[in-house]
């Protein structure tokens, strides 16, 4: 192996890395590097995540399109795409590019407001708020912008701008579909999902509801329906170690015995958020 090799970090383009000396062909498969996308490698220690994929497809960007949607959304509170998600480009249409394989290229105008050049070419946050809900599922897109607010990229104030002055933009009814539904107290995408599939079935929760009794403080849950003392908790996986049960068995204790109702769902219910509708919609009823 070349003496004058050295281990490479973060993206680059593997045909570049030959050329200018830095390994051969042949170091480049031995040494495990991880391929990005088509052509373009990161050192396999680098954490993997979406957002070290999209600086690999950045390297490949011609000029005038960005990182956008919810990718760009990584830079601005809200890095939940999975690692081997489509990366979204926005391109003008004058720029003719399509891209390799895994990314999803969005043709649309480009404005100077709309981009943000610091390492990687993203769009803005206001840009990237609206792309997102024109995009992607109303689920996401309301998941996505409940963090993008929740930490201070964007105010919900400004995200009621676009839906009220957006007409004739494309996306525009979605936008206005998306930020009524917006609520920054979310804590994880999971809730985010939830409280959007309990809104438009009219089961409108409380979120992060405290419940007191006698003057007491009891517990916080996640969605609280107060008049029926019905609680919904979203139990992530940290929920199932040892600590965390007798904690959550303890907090199921004082609930009951200051007459609530819960209700508690986990990762395998996300995949029926319709079966989760009709517990809450059976518990309400008395059922």
């Amino acid at each position: 192996m070349s003496s004058r090799l050295h281990r490479l970090t973060g993206a680059f383009i593997g045909s570049h890395a030959i050329a200018q000396g830095h390994l051969t062909r042949g170091e480049l498969r031995a040494l495990g590097y991880r391929r990005l996308v088509q052509g373009v490698y990161a050192d396999p220690a680098v954490p993997f995540d979406h957002r070290l994929r999209c600086q690999g497809v950045a390297l490949l960007l011609p000029k005038g399109a960005v990182i956008g949607g919810h990718s760009a959304a990584a830079w601005y509170g809200a890095p939940f795409a999975a690692p081997m998600d489509p990366v979204t480009v926005l391109r003008p249409p004058d720029v003719l590019w399509r891209g390799p394989r895994g990314v999803r290229v969005h043709r649309t105008v480009l404005t100077p407001d709309d981009v943000h050049d610091d390492d990687v070419p993203v769009s803005s946050a206001l840009r990237t708020a609206w792309d997102v809900a024109a995009l992607e599922t109303l689920p996401t897109a309301v998941a996505v912008l409940d963090a993008m607010v929740r930490t201070g990229h964007v105010r919900l104030a400004d995200l009621g701008a676009l839906a009220e002055h957006g007409a004739g933009r494309w996306g525009v009814t979605r936008i206005r579909r998306a930020v009524p539904l917006v609520d920054p107290s979310a804590e994880s995408p999971p809730e985010s999902r939830v409280r959007v599939a309990l809104v438009l079935a009219d089961l409108a929760p409380v979120p992060q509801y405290e419940v007191w009794s006698a003057g007491r403080f009891v517990a916080r849950v996640d969605f609280g329906w107060p008049a029926a003392r019905l609680a919904l908790e979203n139990e992530g996986a940290h929920h199932f170690d040892g600590v965390q049960i007798a904690r959550d068995d303890d907090r199921l204790e004082r609930l009951v015995a200051a007459g609530w109702r819960v209700l508690r769902i986990s990762a395998a219910d996300l995949h029926d958020l319709d079966g989760v509708v009709r517990r809450v919609r059976a518990a309400l009823a008395g059922r």
